[in-house]
């Protein structure tokens, strides 16, 4: 929850290939306060079976900059198998991006939802609300 002197951030993803949430995927939460900041790992969760992330560490007073980082590989690696486990193998590697990582800025008092659209070649991601 946002303060008049804090943000607060939320995410979900959606596996755009599928069609449907990503669940299981490790999120890494970051802040740091100006550009000249060092970042500060604050923690971080995993998507839920809705793909939604409802539990991230709250950003600390005085926070500028905030980071989200993605472990897809793992996801996609997992997606991969099970699709594949009778069938032959398709290719060598479960997603051509094995991680994504999110920059961005925030200001005191705002909430930012931030959706990921992944597929295994090609994500997008905006400020959703």
């Amino acid at each position: 929850m946002s303060t008049e002197t804090t943000a607060s951030v939320s995410t979900h993803i959606l596996d755009t290939s599928i069609g449907k949430p990503a669940e299981g995927v490790a999120i890494s939460l970051s802040a740091r306060k100006g550009l000249d900041g060092e970042w500060a790992a604050l923690g971080g969760s995993a998507t839920d079976v809705d793909g939604r992330c409802k539990d991230l560490p709250a950003l600390p007073e005085g926070t500028t900059h905030v980071r989200l980082d993605f472990e897809t590989e793992t996801y996609f690696s997992k997606k991969q198998a099970e699709a594949q486990q009778d069938a032959p193998r398709v290719r060598d590697s479960g997603a051509f991006f094995p991680e994504v990582t999110i920059t961005f800025a925030v200001n005191p008092g705002e909430h930012y939802h931030v959706p990921l659209l992944l597929n295994p070649f090609g994500y997008s991601v905006y400020r959703g609300s």
